[in-house]
């Protein structure tokens, strides 16, 4: 029987979610996955060795079933509306348990007055589970995940494009971190809370990249030529409800998509850029972070439809002929369906003193849209 302390993980079929759990596993470390449901990605983990929990991570009550016998946990909001309601009930719960630590996955963007619900909500998420003192917190700041590429996939190898509103190709904007490097992280941060108590960490990839170095990355993966084209936000959205948000299987999601466009717009400006590259997947998660190219091979491995065939030409062809006939969704309309709470003089992150303080080193000021 393991004498290392249980911990929960929640969100844990999610992006992050699944690998912190299996490296935790492998560490020898007991876990409580948290899940919606059962289904293959549950079976997974739990053939891994991991107790499966069912509930509903909105709920208070299951959450403080869930953390019966737990002393830490992995704080990952699920990716859906209403995150705050999340934060909330968590933090409640935590502090009804006693939980000694907790690693909160963050984000890179997080500011007070931000144009994004969802931003703002993480913000309050983090102060949330910092508000008892006996619990200490690290913070692991995300940006852009390399995961968001993957979309661009099957275009560009059936059609060799790889499309989306990143502005120039040329500018590096970004060091997009693996699933499996985000997770190492925050392990190594619950496998050793006195070291990494009340620290934030940012993990990277392990070089800035402009999208024309990701096409190309793709094209090696892929063993064609792929060429990065800059597309408007108006188009993003066309697809984003034609296709859904990682493809034709996915659910169109207007919340999703509202966000996803001041996303972009933060990664035009420049946002993701700031201070990066880091050394945290090395030095707190123990591994070399991994490159684009590599990312972007094992999502190939993974799908076997990306092997470029008449057949695939032909969906892809199919699949842009629908996004142009597709009405782009009102993101106004949008805000209001969702009664989204709205803030005055809110702001990008790049124009919040206090962000710019807590985020950019005192030697290097960026302005958006460049990079040193």
């Amino acid at each position: 029987m393991s004498t290392k302390p249980k911990i929960l993980v929640t969100s844990a079929t999610g992006k992050t979610g699944t690998p912190t759990v299996l490296q935790l596993l492998e560490k020898g470390f007991p876990v409580r996955a948290f899940v919606r449901k059962l289904d293959h990605r549950s079976e997974a983990l739990e053939n891994a060795g991991a107790e499966i929990f069912v509930g509903n991570q909105y709920s208070i009550t299951d959450l403080r079933a869930a953390m019966a016998g737990v002393k830490r946990a992995y704080q990952c909001a699920p990716a859906a509306p209403n995150p705050l309601i999340f934060y909330a009930a968590f933090a409640a719960a935590a502090y009804e348990a006693d939980l000694e630590h907790v690693v909160t996955l963050g984000q890179w963007l997080s500011a007070a007055d931000h144009h994004s619900p969802m931003t703002r909500a993480v913000y309050m998420g983090e102060i949330l589970i910092k508000m008892r003192p006996e619990t200490t917190v690290t913070t692991i700041n995300v940006g852009w995940f390399a995961e968001n590429y993957m979309v661009g996939l099957e275009t560009a190898a059936q059609l060799g494009v790889f499309s989306m509103p990143l502005g120039d190709g040329n500018v590096k904007k970004n060091a997009a971190p693996s699933n499996e490097d985000i997770a190492s992280v925050a392990v190594g941060a619950l496998v050793d809370p006195a070291v990494h108590a009340g620290k934030t960490y940012r993990p990277t990839g392990p070089e800035l990249l402009s999208p024309n170095d990701i096409a190309a990355a793709m094209g090696r993966a892929l063993g064609r030529e792929v060429k990065y084209r800059d597309i408007p936000e108006k188009m993003m959205l066309k697809a984003f409800k034609a296709l859904g948000a990682l493809g034709a299987t996915s659910t169109y999601s207007g919340a999703g998509a509202y966000q996803l466009r001041l996303y972009a717009d933060e990664y035009r400006r420049g946002a993701f850029a700031v201070n990066a590259p880091t050394r945290d997947v090395e030095t707190v998660g123990g591994r070399t972070p991994e490159s684009m190219e590599s990312i972007v091979r094992r999502y190939i491995a993974d799908r076997p439809n990306l092997k470029p065939s008449s057949t695939g030409k032909l969906k892809s062809i199919g699949s842009f002929l629908k996004i142009l006939v597709t009405r782009a969704p009102d993101m106004n309309a949008v805000a209001a369906d969702r009664d989204f709470v709205m803030v005055k003089d809110s702001t990008f992150c790049q124009d919040d003193a206090e962000w710019r303080e807590t985020h950019e080193p005192k030697n290097l000021k960026l302005v958006a849209g460049q990079v040193a």
